[in-house]
């Protein structure tokens, strides 16, 4: 899940001269064991926690831009004069501490206990979100705190509450993070946030002249404005012999306690597809004593995504850790105990995982009239072709940097849709949502990625890729349009701030 904060460096709280706080710039420290980081902003001084609110990281080995702090695990952004988060993945505040000047001795004590500055209500009438995943509950977040006080309803087909999927295939099935900690949110912060959460409801139909969606149970919910964040669903084999109780796909938390039932010590499973999920619950099966197989069409596993290089560097690390892989083949049956491929080859296997892909769920827009292709087809404030009705997610077709449409299926791009189309929904200044990131973690080796490379015609790897610090950049035409790093998270936030000011979608330029 990431590295916490440590507390380290000076302690604020016996004092540091003021001259150590650079000029528009932050110094990390600690009060006791809270890491805190002191700032001065236009000649005023601030001090907020130095720990991610998201998964715990080191803010001060962050990146400081603009009254901004980035952090170096999945690049949360965070007001550095109020705390505010400002970009997903992180959705609570920083803590904010008293600042205090005695005889030029800047003093950091105690928590400031008084709220933040509440946002100005803000009135769209009733909205409806439909989804239960990372856009749908970013987007009712960011509502509420954005000042947004009307009629709120959040309906998912999912019976579980939102959840924290990027962990389903990681810590959560390896058996390193206990149930309770999935969650995106418990049941009372929908109460206290009066968002009324609807789960194991799916909407069946979009009336778009009478402004209403109707559910399988039957109810009507009205709306003035409307969010579509149905997600996507995975690729199932068509053959009927993989139509079986012990073939799995992993999208839910329910999909993921089925696997973890199977996955007993000695067990054998074979995964068809060297996707990213399919990567990551390999690693996540090993560590539970799994024998894994991965069966898969490519040649070099992300071949596509991030080049032979980088996919060889994380066959390597599979292989050392006892996985098998059958390349260059296809699935053909399974018989409930036997898996048998193209070349006539057969493998062992107690249960099988599909990671062969998603599609996204967009025939409930299609029936309604939206415009849709590969996705649903929004533009740069999440607005499909109907006015009043948006969509963010997987399913959303959208403007990406560059130029061009494209749907991406990350978690944070997800999250950050879903809070830019908040902003569009109730007129709020808008909300940037920066250039695209998603990282995988298998066996401790963190990938991090920044920017969109549909494709490039140079990669330029440095560092150390046999030993796993380096950092890849894709280039199309002399252009940066990529980087993937391993072990270099500074450099890779660097090259998203440089990806960002190229394309001209500042995710920490404010709201304004």
């Amino acid at each position: 899940m990431g590295e916490a904060a440590g507390a380290s460096g000076p302690d604020f709280s016996q004092g540091v001269p003021l001259a150590d706080i650079p000029d528009e710039g932050t110094l990390a420290g600690r009060v006791g064991d809270d890491p805190v980081l002191v700032s001065r902003i236009a000649g005023e001084l601030f001090a907020v926690s130095g720990a991610c609110t998201h998964y715990g990281g080191h803010l001060g080995d962050g990146l400081v831009t603009g009254g901004t702090v980035r952090c170096p695990l999945h690049h949360a952004c965070f007001d550095l004069r109020t705390g505010e988060a400002r970009s997903a993945p992180a959705f609570a505040p920083l803590d904010r501490w008293r600042v205090e000047i005695e005889a030029g001795i800047v003093f950091v004590r105690e928590k400031m206990t008084e709220p933040a500055p509440a946002m100005p209500s803000a009135d769209a009438g009733a909205i409806v979100i439909v989804g239960g995943g990372a856009a749908a509950f970013a987007c009712a977040d960011a509502l509420r705190r954005l000042g947004y006080e009307g009629r709120l309803t959040m309906v998912s087909a999912d019976p579980d509450l939102p959840c924290d999927r990027p962990n389903l295939s990681k810590d959560y099935l390896a058996g390193t993070a206990p149930e309770e900690w999935i969650p995106l949110r418990d049941e009372g912060h929908y109460r206290d946030a009066g968002i009324d959460l609807r789960l194991g409801t799916e909407i069946m139909s979009i009336d778009t002249v009478g402004r209403t969606v109707t559910a399988s149970t039957g109810e009507v919910f009205a709306f003035d404005r409307l969010l579509l964040a149905t997600g996507a669903e995975p690729v199932r084999l068509p053959a009927p012999s993989f139509e079986r109780d012990n073939v799995h796909v992993l999208r839910s938390l329910a999909d993921a306690r089925a696997l973890i039932a199977r996955a007993e010590k000695g067990s054998r499973a074979a995964i068809i597809g060297s996707s990213f999920i399919g990567m990551e619950a390999a690693a996540a099966l090993r560590g539970r004593g799994v024998e894994v197989a991965i069966v898969s069409v490519d040649a070099v596993p992300f071949e596509r995504a991030l080049g032979p290089e980088i996919g060889g560097f994380f066959k390597d690390l599979h292989e050392a850790r006892g996985v098998r892989f059958h390349l260059e083949r296809s699935a053909q049956g399974y018989d409930g105990r036997s898996l048998w491929l193209d070349d006539g080859a057969t493998i062992d296997a107690d249960f099988i995982l599909l990671g062969v892909g998603v599609r996204p769920r967009t025939a409930l827009a299609a029936s309604a009239g939206i415009a849709v292709g590969d996705g649903i087809f929004v533009d740069d404030r999440f607005e499909t072709s109907l006015p009043g009705i948006f969509a963010a997610g997987d399913i959303a077709e959208f403007p990406v940097p560059f130029g061009g449409h494209a749907r991406i299926e990350h978690w944070v791009v997800a999250e950050r849709q879903g809070q830019a189309a908040a902003a569009a929904m109730i007129g709020a200044p808008d909300w940037p949502v920066g250039v695209p990131f998603f990282w995988t973690e298998q066996y401790g080796t963190v990938l991090r990625y920044v920017g969109h490379a549909a494709r490039w015609d140079e990669l330029r790897i440095e560092g150390d890729l046999g030993g796993g610090v380096f950092t890849a950049r894709y280039f199309e035409d002399g252009q940066l349009r990529a980087m993937a790093s391993v072990g270099m998270d500074r450099a890779n936030l660097e090259d998203e701030l440089a990806l960002e000011q190229l394309a001209g979608v500042a995710a920490d330029s404010g709201r304004k």
